[in-house]
């Protein structure tokens, strides 16, 4: 951790990307859930989901994990106490998060037809055969 530590005006700790992403072994545990922060590593016994979920995500993005599992408002409360500062807003633009996932529309995709042409005649088709064996 030779970089500079910097602070923001409000006196929020900041930490590079590629600091963050060396903290991904069992002695130090972090992880990124909207630009902020979290040292999970005291918790990674007791994260009720075991703590290889924790490990997966270790020094990296875990917004979309974090958010997609539906945390309770207790489960939120006791993160809080974990977070240690928030990603650089320089290295922001280096991950993605949920609302920042570009959204694909029916004008984006050109096969958008397929995925429901190609189950309809499916099924239209076994639909017959069947029809056929029965009136036999």
């Amino acid at each position: 951790m030779g970089e500079k530590e910097e602070k923001s005006p409000a006196g929020v700790k900041y930490f590079r990307l590629s600091e963050i992403e060396q903290q991904n072994t069992f002695k130090s545990t972090w992880i990124i859930i909207q630009h902020k922060v979290y040292d999970v590593t005291k918790f990674l016994e007791e994260h009720p989901g075991g703590e290889e979920v924790l490990r997966e995500q270790a020094g990296g993005n875990a917004t979309e994990s974090f958010e997609d599992v539906g945390h309770s408002s207790d489960a939120r409360e006791m993160s809080a106490a974990m977070v240690i500062g928030e990603l650089h807003p320089d290295d922001r633009h280096k991950i993605t998060t949920p609302e920042e996932t570009p959204v694909t529309t029916l004008k984006d995709n050109a096969s958008w037809w397929t995925n429901w042409l190609i189950p309809v005649l499916a099924a239209a088709i076994v639909t017959l055969m069947y029809r056929i064996c029965i009136s036999e």
